[in-house]
């Protein structure tokens, strides 16, 4: 249970910016302070857009990755081109988790 109570001064400009950053992470902005205090990692949530844009990103790579495979005995050059094109939307992919 937490009873104690420290007070911190900043800036009106640092306060908005830490009330943001705690509604984007969705939790409290004590809970932010205290979290970035303790270095612990904190995740924003994905916004509706970002995660409708997450989801279409993993249904091309897995579209990408079909055709590829379908290519590979007839055209081994295009098999590759469309692969390396899925291999690309991967790496995106990890880089928009992090």
């Amino acid at each position: 249970m937490k009873r104690e109570y420290i007070q911190v001064r900043c800036s009106i400009y640092e306060k908005k910016l830490l009330q943001r950053r705690a509604a984007r992470a969705g939790i409290s902005l004590s809970e932010y302070i205290r979290a970035t205090a303790f270095d612990k990692n904190i995740v924003e949530r994905l916004t509706p857009e970002q995660l409708q844009t997450y989801q279409m990103l993993v249904r091309y790579k897995n579209n990408f990755s079909r055709i590829g495979n379908m290519f590979r005995k007839r055209d081994p050059r295009l098999a590759r081109e469309v692969q390396d094109l899925a291999r690309e939307i991967r790496e995106h992919l990890k880089n928009f988790k992090k």
